[in-house]
């Protein structure tokens, strides 16, 4: 059997993603192992997780750094010294400098709450309302210098009703995160997905022949 890819998850928060990133590794056929947690906050519900789960967890204060730059270097020590392999971002409030999201080319994954290239940025569910739109939903993409704009590994629809809210629209797009994000990562650790020149490159995936339509006539 292929050993599972040495997986690091960064966290600010609650690790809603997180944990279903944890469920998904504990099955014994799943290519990835979550080997580390690291979070910028201190005291926040995804270190619980992570150490009811029984992985090591750290904690790196951007607040103690003078730079940004300062900042991702003391990640970057912290994950080369475990050996991690890959790092998913799961609601980490911080945005990585250009150096640092170079050097994890290919191996650097997030998740974010639209369909890109749709509604990047802050305050999405807000945009997605204030568009009209009938469909909105979720995205895993490589992570590149430029904020949101990555290679699309996967994503997820989820629809849009008049009655909405961003609580509401949030709660069912979040629903589909924690199912979206533990296919992507499966599908970067076993080789399944790459990024070459600059776009997601598939191998050994079946043709999807379907089609989706909202709404439903």
């Amino acid at each position: 059997m292929t050993a599972k890819k040495r997986t690091a998850i960064l966290i600010s928060g609650r690790g809603s993603n997180l944990q279903a990133l944890i469920d998904a590794a504990s099955a014994p056929a799943f290519s990835a192992e979550i080997a580390l947690v690291l979070s910028n906050v201190a005291d926040v519900q995804g270190l619980a997780r992570a150490a009811a789960a029984g992985i090591p967890t750290g904690i790196i204060s951007h607040k103690g750094y003078a730079t940004r730059e300062a900042f991702d270097s003391e990640i970057d020590k912290a994950l080369k010294a475990d050996g991690i392999e890959l790092v998913c971002l799961a609601g980490f409030m911080r945005v990585l400098s250009d150096d640092f999201v170079r050097s994890w080319e290919g191996r650097l994954v997030n998740i974010h709450p639209s369909l890109l290239p749709a509604f990047k940025g802050l305050h999405v569910h807000r945009q997605v309302l204030d568009a009209g739109v009938t469909l909105s939903g979720c995205t895993v993409h490589f992570v590149v210098p430029e904020l949101d704009s990555g290679a699309i590994i996967a994503q997820a629809a989820v629809p849009v009703f008049a009655d909405d809210n961003e609580e509401k629209l949030a709660a069912r797009t979040l629903e589909a995160e924690h199912k979206l994000y533990p296919l992507a990562l499966g599908l970067l650790a076993s080789g399944r997905v790459k990024l070459e020149n600059g776009r997601a490159r598939f191998t050994g995936m079946p043709a999807n022949t379907g089609a989706l339509f909202n709404p439903l006539s």
